[in-house]
Protein backbone atom coordinates (compact mmCIF):
# COMPACT_ATOMS: atom_id res chain seq x y z
CA UNK A 1 0.00 0.00 0.00
CA UNK A 2 1.29 3.47 -0.63
CA UNK A 3 2.36 5.87 2.23
CA UNK A 4 3.31 9.82 1.92
CA UNK A 5 6.34 10.43 4.64
CA UNK A 6 6.70 14.33 5.15
CA UNK A 7 9.87 16.09 6.49
CA UNK A 8 10.00 19.51 6.92
CA UNK A 9 13.03 21.19 7.90
CA UNK A 10 14.44 24.67 8.76
CA UNK A 11 16.56 24.94 5.32
CA UNK A 12 15.61 24.20 2.06
CA UNK A 13 19.68 23.19 1.87
CA UNK A 14 18.74 20.99 4.79
CA UNK A 15 15.92 19.48 2.65
CA UNK A 16 18.15 19.44 -0.57
CA UNK A 17 20.19 17.20 1.85
CA UNK A 18 18.01 15.11 2.93
CA UNK A 19 16.83 14.42 -0.60
CA UNK A 20 20.47 13.25 -1.87
CA UNK A 21 20.36 10.83 1.40
CA UNK A 22 17.41 9.10 -0.16
CA UNK A 23 18.23 9.27 -3.56
CA UNK A 24 21.52 7.19 -2.08
CA UNK A 25 19.65 4.67 0.11
CA UNK A 26 17.76 3.68 -3.07
CA UNK A 27 15.12 6.12 -3.53
CA UNK A 28 13.87 7.19 -7.02
CA UNK A 29 14.14 10.80 -7.84
CA UNK A 30 10.40 10.80 -8.73
CA UNK A 31 8.87 9.58 -5.59
CA UNK A 32 10.88 12.52 -3.74
CA UNK A 33 9.39 16.33 -3.66
CA UNK A 34 11.18 19.36 -2.15
CA UNK A 35 9.26 21.95 -1.66
CA UNK A 36 9.81 25.97 0.10
CA UNK A 37 7.21 26.54 2.49
CA UNK A 38 6.75 30.06 0.25
CA UNK A 39 6.26 28.28 -3.23
CA UNK A 40 2.91 26.83 -1.66
CA UNK A 41 1.40 30.78 -0.78
CA UNK A 42 2.85 31.86 -4.04
CA UNK A 43 1.15 29.49 -6.20
CA UNK A 44 -2.43 29.31 -4.12
CA UNK A 45 -3.11 32.01 -2.33
CA UNK A 46 -1.91 34.89 0.11
CA UNK A 47 -0.62 33.63 3.84
CA UNK A 48 -3.58 33.43 6.10
CA UNK A 49 -1.55 33.28 9.12
CA UNK A 50 -3.96 34.27 12.13
CA UNK A 51 -2.54 37.76 14.32
CA UNK A 52 -4.51 39.28 17.10
CA UNK A 53 -4.46 42.61 17.38
CA UNK A 54 -5.81 42.84 21.15
CA UNK A 55 -4.59 39.66 22.48
CA UNK A 56 -8.27 39.16 23.87
CA UNK A 57 -9.56 35.79 23.64
CA UNK A 58 -12.95 37.27 22.82
CA UNK A 59 -10.84 39.45 19.41
CA UNK A 60 -9.18 35.79 19.03
CA UNK A 61 -12.15 33.61 18.39
CA UNK A 62 -14.27 36.10 15.82
CA UNK A 63 -11.16 36.83 13.75
CA UNK A 64 -10.51 33.22 13.53
CA UNK A 65 -13.56 32.88 12.35
CA UNK A 66 -12.88 35.73 9.62
CA UNK A 67 -10.41 34.22 8.10
CA UNK A 68 -11.84 30.87 7.81
CA UNK A 69 -12.35 31.86 3.82
CA UNK A 70 -9.15 33.13 3.56
CA UNK A 71 -7.73 29.40 4.89
CA UNK A 72 -9.26 27.74 1.70
CA UNK A 73 -7.01 29.31 -0.13
CA UNK A 74 -3.65 28.41 1.92
CA UNK A 75 -1.89 26.02 -0.63
CA UNK A 76 0.13 24.45 2.71
CA UNK A 77 -3.37 24.08 4.12
CA UNK A 78 -4.84 22.33 1.45
CA UNK A 79 -1.59 20.05 0.97
CA UNK A 80 -1.56 18.64 4.45
CA UNK A 81 -5.71 18.71 4.16
CA UNK A 82 -5.36 16.70 0.94
CA UNK A 83 -2.33 14.32 3.00
CA UNK A 84 -4.75 13.64 5.84
CA UNK A 85 -7.48 12.58 3.99
CA UNK A 86 -9.23 15.55 2.76
CA UNK A 87 -10.51 16.83 6.64
CA UNK A 88 -9.50 19.61 8.26
CA UNK A 89 -8.45 17.22 11.17
CA UNK A 90 -5.84 18.61 14.15
CA UNK A 91 -2.77 17.29 12.39
CA UNK A 92 -3.55 19.14 9.32
CA UNK A 93 -3.57 22.30 10.96
CA UNK A 94 -1.06 21.60 13.33
CA UNK A 95 1.53 20.41 10.27
CA UNK A 96 0.82 23.49 8.08
CA UNK A 97 1.40 25.76 11.01
CA UNK A 98 4.96 24.48 11.66
CA UNK A 99 5.29 24.36 7.48
CA UNK A 100 4.50 27.57 7.80
CA UNK A 101 7.02 28.77 10.35
CA UNK A 102 9.86 26.40 8.77
CA UNK A 103 12.17 26.62 5.53
CA UNK A 104 10.99 23.72 2.93
CA UNK A 105 9.09 20.68 3.16
CA UNK A 106 10.22 17.14 1.95
CA UNK A 107 7.75 14.62 0.88
CA UNK A 108 8.54 10.77 -0.16
CA UNK A 109 5.84 8.39 -2.08
CA UNK A 110 6.59 5.05 -0.71
CA UNK A 111 5.06 2.03 -1.83
CA UNK A 112 5.42 -0.27 1.19
CA UNK A 113 5.46 0.68 5.06
CA UNK A 114 8.98 -0.71 5.32
CA UNK A 115 9.67 1.66 3.11
CA UNK A 116 7.92 4.73 5.05
CA UNK A 117 9.77 3.64 7.51
CA UNK A 118 13.20 3.92 6.19
CA UNK A 119 12.54 6.96 4.90
CA UNK A 120 11.21 8.41 7.75
CA UNK A 121 14.16 7.20 9.50
CA UNK A 122 16.57 9.30 6.92
CA UNK A 123 14.37 12.45 7.33
CA UNK A 124 15.35 12.16 11.02
CA UNK A 125 19.07 11.60 10.76
CA UNK A 126 18.74 14.73 8.11
CA UNK A 127 17.73 17.06 10.60
CA UNK A 128 13.56 16.75 10.04
CA UNK A 129 11.73 19.55 12.66
CA UNK A 130 10.20 17.50 15.46
CA UNK A 131 6.40 18.63 15.02
CA UNK A 132 4.68 18.66 18.17
CA UNK A 133 7.93 20.67 19.73
CA UNK A 134 8.23 22.99 17.13
CA UNK A 135 4.28 23.83 17.26
CA UNK A 136 4.43 24.70 20.90
CA UNK A 137 7.53 26.65 20.21
CA UNK A 138 5.74 28.60 17.44
CA UNK A 139 2.46 29.40 19.54
CA UNK A 140 0.40 26.86 17.96
CA UNK A 141 -2.85 26.58 20.24
CA UNK A 142 -4.52 22.87 19.81
CA UNK A 143 -7.92 22.64 17.91
CA UNK A 144 -7.33 26.65 16.63
CA UNK A 145 -4.23 26.95 14.21
CA UNK A 146 -5.04 30.53 13.77
CA UNK A 147 -5.53 31.89 17.47
CA UNK A 148 -3.09 33.83 19.60
CA UNK A 149 -0.49 32.29 21.29
CA UNK A 150 -1.22 31.10 25.16
CA UNK A 151 -2.82 27.98 26.37
CA UNK A 152 -4.92 25.54 24.00
CA UNK A 153 -8.47 26.73 23.66
CA UNK A 154 -11.52 25.97 20.58
CA UNK A 155 -13.28 29.54 20.09
CA UNK A 156 -16.29 29.64 18.53
CA UNK A 157 -18.50 32.55 17.76
CA UNK A 158 -21.92 33.12 17.61
CA UNK A 159 -24.37 36.20 16.71
CA UNK A 160 -24.66 36.62 20.41
CA UNK A 161 -21.41 36.03 21.47
CA UNK A 162 -18.81 34.23 21.76
CA UNK A 163 -17.40 30.49 23.69
CA UNK A 164 -14.21 29.44 24.80
CA UNK A 165 -13.86 25.49 25.60
CA UNK A 166 -11.25 24.47 28.21
CA UNK A 167 -9.77 21.71 27.67
CA UNK A 168 -8.40 18.97 30.07
CA UNK A 169 -5.86 16.44 30.15
CA UNK A 170 -6.26 12.91 32.22
CA UNK A 171 -3.62 10.68 33.03
CA UNK A 172 -4.74 7.22 32.01
CA UNK A 173 -2.18 4.68 33.27
CA UNK A 174 -2.67 0.89 31.27
CA UNK A 175 -0.62 -2.35 31.56
CA UNK A 176 1.34 -4.42 28.88
CA UNK A 177 3.12 -7.82 29.36
CA UNK A 178 6.86 -7.68 28.25
CA UNK A 179 9.49 -10.69 28.46
CA UNK A 180 11.78 -9.25 31.16
CA UNK A 181 13.90 -13.03 31.41
CA UNK A 182 13.70 -16.51 32.33
CA UNK A 183 15.47 -19.78 32.53
CA UNK A 184 16.32 -22.56 30.26
CA UNK A 185 16.99 -26.60 32.00
CA UNK A 186 18.90 -28.86 29.66
CA UNK A 187 20.81 -32.31 30.48
CA UNK A 188 23.65 -34.01 29.24
CA UNK A 189 25.81 -36.77 29.84
CA UNK A 190 29.22 -36.44 30.69
CA UNK A 191 31.70 -39.17 31.86
CA UNK A 192 34.25 -39.05 34.99
CA UNK A 193 36.85 -41.29 36.12
CA UNK A 194 36.46 -42.96 39.34
CA UNK A 195 38.25 -45.60 41.25
CA UNK A 196 37.63 -47.84 44.48
CA UNK A 197 40.24 -50.46 45.99
CA UNK A 198 39.42 -54.38 46.52
CA UNK A 199 41.12 -56.97 48.79
CA UNK A 200 41.91 -59.85 46.54
CA UNK A 201 42.99 -63.57 47.12
CA UNK A 202 45.89 -65.47 45.51
CA UNK A 203 47.22 -68.78 46.25
CA UNK A 204 50.51 -70.06 44.97
CA UNK A 205 51.62 -73.92 45.54
CA UNK A 206 54.90 -73.86 47.14
CA UNK A 207 57.52 -77.08 46.76
CA UNK A 208 59.49 -77.93 50.21
CA UNK A 209 62.16 -81.31 49.87
CA UNK A 210 63.76 -82.05 53.48
CA UNK A 211 66.78 -84.73 53.73
CA UNK A 212 65.58 -87.82 56.00
CA UNK A 213 67.35 -91.07 57.39
CA UNK A 214 65.32 -93.62 59.33
CA UNK A 215 63.94 -96.57 58.87
CA UNK A 216 61.14 -97.10 56.98
CA UNK A 217 57.58 -97.99 58.42
CA UNK A 218 54.48 -99.80 57.87
CA UNK A 219 53.35 -96.30 56.69
CA UNK A 220 56.31 -96.18 54.68
CA UNK A 221 56.00 -99.15 52.86
CA UNK A 222 52.13 -98.79 52.12
CA UNK A 223 52.64 -95.71 50.15
CA UNK A 224 55.49 -97.27 48.42
CA UNK A 225 53.98 -97.38 45.00
CA UNK A 226 53.67 -95.43 42.10
CA UNK A 227 51.18 -92.51 42.06
CA UNK A 228 50.39 -88.57 41.85
CA UNK A 229 49.79 -85.63 44.12
CA UNK A 230 48.10 -82.79 42.86
CA UNK A 231 47.73 -78.84 44.36
CA UNK A 232 45.71 -76.24 42.77
CA UNK A 233 46.19 -73.22 42.56
CA UNK A 234 43.43 -70.53 42.35
CA UNK A 235 42.94 -66.37 42.74
CA UNK A 236 40.50 -63.66 42.85
CA UNK A 237 39.81 -61.90 39.96
CA UNK A 238 37.89 -57.94 40.22
CA UNK A 239 34.67 -58.12 38.46
CA UNK A 240 33.18 -54.64 37.47
CA UNK A 241 29.45 -54.03 37.43
CA UNK A 242 27.17 -50.57 37.69
CA UNK A 243 24.13 -49.14 39.01
CA UNK A 244 22.59 -46.32 38.19
CA UNK A 245 20.80 -44.53 40.87
CA UNK A 246 18.53 -41.30 40.90
CA UNK A 247 20.44 -39.00 43.34
CA UNK A 248 19.04 -35.43 42.52
CA UNK A 249 15.39 -33.92 41.16
CA UNK A 250 15.56 -30.32 39.63
CA UNK A 251 12.23 -28.59 38.44
CA UNK A 252 11.55 -25.22 36.79
CA UNK A 253 8.34 -23.11 38.55
CA UNK A 254 7.31 -19.83 38.25
CA UNK A 255 6.38 -17.29 41.02
CA UNK A 256 4.03 -14.35 41.00
CA UNK A 257 5.05 -11.17 42.94
CA UNK A 258 3.11 -8.24 42.78
CA UNK A 259 4.44 -4.32 43.16
CA UNK A 260 3.13 -0.70 43.62
CA UNK A 261 4.56 1.79 41.06
CA UNK A 262 4.22 5.32 41.48
CA UNK A 263 3.81 6.45 37.79
CA UNK A 264 4.59 10.53 37.58
CA UNK A 265 3.97 12.35 33.83
CA UNK A 266 2.42 16.17 33.70
CA UNK A 267 -1.47 16.74 32.14
CA UNK A 268 -2.33 19.92 30.57
CA UNK A 269 -5.55 22.06 31.19
CA UNK A 270 -6.61 25.05 29.91
CA UNK A 271 -6.91 28.11 31.91
CA UNK A 272 -9.16 31.16 30.62
CA UNK A 273 -8.38 34.94 31.53
CA UNK A 274 -12.11 36.85 31.45
CA UNK A 275 -11.37 40.76 31.45
CA UNK A 276 -14.34 42.61 32.44
CA UNK A 277 -15.09 45.53 31.29
CA UNK A 278 -16.80 48.12 34.04
CA UNK A 279 -16.77 52.12 33.23
CA UNK A 280 -13.38 52.28 31.33
CA UNK A 281 -12.14 50.21 34.61
CA UNK A 282 -10.70 46.97 33.49
CA UNK A 283 -10.64 43.81 35.80
CA UNK A 284 -8.39 40.48 34.94
CA UNK A 285 -9.85 37.06 36.79
CA UNK A 286 -9.32 33.57 36.41
CA UNK A 287 -12.00 31.68 35.28
CA UNK A 288 -12.57 30.03 38.85
CA UNK A 289 -12.41 33.41 40.76
CA UNK A 290 -15.16 34.66 37.78
CA UNK A 291 -17.34 32.15 38.74
CA UNK A 292 -17.05 32.35 42.34
CA UNK A 293 -17.74 35.84 42.64
CA UNK A 294 -21.27 34.87 39.51
CA UNK A 295 -22.39 32.12 42.05
CA UNK A 296 -22.04 34.67 45.34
Amino acid sequence: MNQTVVGIFETAAQAQQAAQRLAAAGFSTEHVDVASSNSYNSTQGGNSNYQNNSGTAVEGAADAAGRTAEKAGDGISNFFSNLFGGDDSEDSRRYSHVARNSGSVVTVHAHSAENAERAAEILDEAGAIDVDERAGQTGYQYGNSYGATGAATTASTTETGATAQVIEENLQVGKRVEQTGGARLRSRIVERPVEASVRLREEHVNVERHAVNRPATEADFAAFKEGEIEITESAERAVVGKEARVVEEISLGKEVTEREETIRDTVRKTEVDIERLDGGTTNTDTDSTYNQQRNS
